[in-house]
């Protein structure tokens, strides 16, 4: 029997530590509902917990991103419905100025309604919005630059990938022109036809007046009618056809003949019911003059497949697989020198008939190059993933008047409500597509979303088997080691009693 050291109080109290250590595990693990609440708890599964929840946080935010990003489509379709109400009533009112039973001032009142609409649409462009980000101006498209100005209009389809692609320019679109003689001093009497307008002319009449008559029935007929030194400079814009307006004087300045539009498509027809009224204007009796459309040449960057059209400066490239990239040229890109045909080199070849189209004899070196930089850079990004690069591109391109094309239209000309039906049909089916292609994206990140958050909840299910406390099981560890610290103190009062067993045999 020994005094200095009861080892069976030593034991008993061992005991009771461990019990009382594993009792105290057990009720953190109650009172937390975690069954890992330090890292020694677990050390792996810790880990790996932390990494789920950071993947569960994640996925939670990428379904909040998603819901977000269908706001701003809904937006944007919201938006785009109204400028499609829009060009179906300006299509409507160009089917109605089609109708040849107006007189000029309704045409114009016409036009007013249609000018007063592709504002709208600018100001919706312009104004289209959610949080601050402007939608529809063009600013959630790709990025496309090229190294030199002049190059307008560019539009993409999905299919062309980042890359340089070049072209050259070697001649320029130009007007159908038509260049004059000086005037003569007494007006005759006579009709001139502008492309089907007609402008009746009286003897005698003051030629200043007779200008100004038939200045606004080219007009209407989608001719630039301007007076020129006799003979004519150049120096002036391509608006001009490279020549200067002077202010009109008869018998002194010459008429110049400029079509509205570009290309082999902008034909000119110009007659005067008599000879004498022709060379009052110093022009032949009819003239038929076309304008020229530019030329390209592809270079690197397309393939061996890819071909281009143009409709005078406007230029389309295609390939396979839905490849299109379509721009406008500046007029005077190439610096292509044209040389028009006068009223004396009409009468040299055939007499009181000008047939076109007037082709250029000089331009510089070997054309203008034009490199086309397409970035992936431009498009709306929406993180729709938990981890890096889970992404989705959304391309909405600008729905301005000028780039649906239909800033220029003017229904009140000879032409101009035939060409105004077909500009619309195209311009509302580009508003189509636009529709499409975010209806498109919504569906995507609808779809997206319902998964983020079906793979959101199998996660947060394994993870809850990883970190979460089974209560039950718990509650039968915690009683067992509530039973063994209970007998722990018991035994070891009963082992701090063995010593003073000692004191009997001392007596």
């Amino acid at each position: 029997m020994k005094i200095n050291h009861n080892m069976s109080a030593m034991i008993a109290n061992s005991q009771l530590l461990r019990s009382e250590n594993s009792l105290s595990a057990s009720i953190e693990r109650l009172s937390s509902g975690l069954k890992i609440n330090h890292a020694s708890d677990d050390a792996a599964g810790m880990a790996i917990a932390t990494k789920m929840r950071a993947q569960i946080n994640g996925l939670s935010q990428a379904s909040r991103n998603a819901s977000d990003g269908i706001s701003v489509l809904e937006t944007a379709d919201g938006a785009l419905n109204e400028v499609h109400s829009m060009l179906q009533r300006m299509r409507e009112l160009s089917v109605q100025a089609a109708n040849e039973i107006y007189l000029q001032e309704d045409l114009e009142a016409v036009q007013a309604e249609i000018a007063s609409l592709t504002d709208e649409i600018d100001r919706i462009s312009t104004d289209t919005e959610f949080n601050k980000k402007k939608l529809l101006n063009g600013d959630l498209d790709q990025r496309v630059y090229t190294n030199i100005r002049g190059i307008d209009r560019i539009e993409i389809s999905d299919s062309v990938v980042s890359e340089h692609y070049n072209i050259t320019v070697d001649k320029d679109a130009r007007q159908a022109v038509l260049v004059g003689n000086a005037t003569g001093n007494t007006v005759p009497e006579g009709v001139v036809t502008f492309n089907g307008i007609e402008v009746e002319i009286t003897a005698d009449e003051d030629p200043i007046a007779v200008f100004e008559k038939l200045r606004e029935a080219a007009e209407q007929g989608e001719i630039n009618l301007f007076a020129v030194d006799d003979p004519p400079t150049g120096g002036g814009d391509a608006e001009h056809a490279g020549y200067v307006p002077v202010e009109f004087e008869a018998g002194t300045t010459g008429l110049m003949f400029v079509s509205d539009r570009y290309g082999s498509s902008a034909e000119m027809k110009i007659t005067c019911d008599n000879q004498a009224l022709a060379n009052f204007l110093g022009i032949p009796q009819e003239a038929i003059v076309k304008g020229t459309d530019a030329q390209i040449s592809l270079g690197d960057g397309f393939g061996k497949q890819a071909s281009y059209t143009t409709d005078g400066n406007n230029v389309v490239i295609t390939d396979r697989n839905g490849f299109k990239l379509s721009f406008e040229l500046d007029p005077t890109l190439a610096k292509t020198t044209f040389v028009d045909v006068t009223v004396d080199r009409i009468n040299a070849s055939a007499p009181g008939t000008v047939l076109g189209p007037l082709f250029p004899t000089v331009r510089p070196g070997n054309g203008t190059p034009v490199v086309f930089d397409v970035t992936d850079i431009g498009t709306l990004t929406l993180q729709i993933g938990a981890n890096e690069n889970q992404i989705m591109d959304v391309r909405i391109p600008s729905t301005s008047a000028k780039a649906l094309y239909i800033d220029k239209v003017d229904v009140s000309t000879v032409t101009g409500a035939d060409r105004a039906i077909d500009t619309y049909d195209k311009a509302i089916a580009k508003i189509s597509e636009t529709r499409s292609r975010i209806g498109a994206y919504q569906n995507r990140l609808e779809s997206a979303n319902t998964s983020l958050e079906a793979t959101e909840l199998n996660m947060t299910a394994a993870l809850s088997r990883i970190e979460d406390t089974d209560m039950a099981k718990e509650m039968t560890t915690y009683t067992q080691y509530q039973i063994l610290t209970q007998a722990a103190t018991s035994v070891l009062a009963q082992a701090n009693d063995v010593p003073q067993q000692a004191l009997q045999l001392l007596q």
